[in-house]
């Protein structure tokens, strides 16, 4: 590896550790198992990659933001107004499939309704805090427990509703997807990636654990105009592509599609296709 400035070089490897920067020199080896570089490989391309992947997750970690909102505002709004304060604790409205844990049985709602209970439990959000002190043996309503409710949280909660309520469709439809199963898949996805971002761990060239339903039914919005390649899929392209599509339908005039774009033309040496942005993307409806 060359060093156009060793002294700063020496500097960013104080401040970020070898097996950090590791995963974005890892293909610029000609060698993989004595680990030699391909000719002309510069240290400050690493430290460009890394740059740019810390940009792209503020970008996107904006983007959860506006999607985590609305799906908590929505949620809140729709199963209150129909079920009340309390209907995350009905039972009849969760779907009642069972689990056993250290020899208990649990339904999957049940265990995602004790996470719930223990974000509130650890919250110091004063109007928590507020709650507990007033009353300490009564159950918050939901417009309290669920604006502390993690994004993990309120994805399981919305994913274990019973699918015949028109509430759970309801949502959906809100966030400009025609099927519930459709949203399910979409927050699931989300979710891992917000748990990429929240942990500054890398974006880049990661194949994702976590697959959105790619082939979504009557689109309300811009999607794709024809299939993605299975690169484009499993690299984090397609995940991106779901938030800017919510994004859309929840906010519009929002900004993260300009602004990835704007990354995108600042850094033209920075191979993209490493994200899954390759074959013609910028040609797909989503992204003109």
């Amino acid at each position: 590896m060359l060093f156009k400035d060793e002294n700063k070089a020496e500097h960013f490897l104080q401040n970020i550790s070898y097996y950090r920067l590791k995963g974005y020199w890892w293909d610029m080896q000609k060698d993989f198992t004595n680990h030699k570089f391909r000719p002309n490989t510069y240290f400050e391309d690493i430290i460009d990659r890394y740059n740019f992947d810390r940009h792209i997750r503020l970008i996107l970690f904006d983007a959860v933001e506006r999607i985590e909102i609305a799906l908590r505002t929505k949620m809140i709004y729709h199963l209150s107004m129909r079920y009340g304060g309390l209907w995350y604790l009905d039972n009849s409205i969760f779907n009642s499939s069972k689990y056993k844990q250290s020899g208990i049985i649990k339904t999957i709602s049940q265990n995602t309704i004790e996470d719930l209970q223990k974000e509130f439990n650890r919250s110091q959000e004063v109007f928590i805090k507020d709650h507990r002190h007033r009353y300490p043996l009564k159950h918050a309503d939901a417009w309290k427990i669920m604006e502390v409710a993690s994004l993990g949280t309120l994805s399981k909660l919305y994913k274990n509703l019973n699918h015949q309520l028109p509430e759970k469709s309801k949502i959906a439809n809100e966030m400009g997807l025609n099927i519930h199963n459709e949203l399910s898949s979409w927050l699931e996805a989300i979710t891992y990636v917000r748990n990429i971002i929240a942990h500054h761990s890398r974006l880049w060239s990661r194949n994702m654990v976590k697959r959105p339903i790619e082939n979504i039914n009557n689109p309300m919005g811009q999607w794709f105009n024809k299939p993605l390649m299975p690169v484009q899929a499993k690299k984090p392209f397609l995940i991106i592509s779901c938030m800017v599509y919510l994004c859309n339908e929840v906010t519009p005039g929002h900004q993260i599609k300009t602004k990835i774009i704007d990354l995108f033309n600042k850094s033209p040496n920075i191979p993209i296709y490493k994200l899954g942005f390759l074959n013609n993307w910028e040609d797909e409806a989503l992204w003109k």
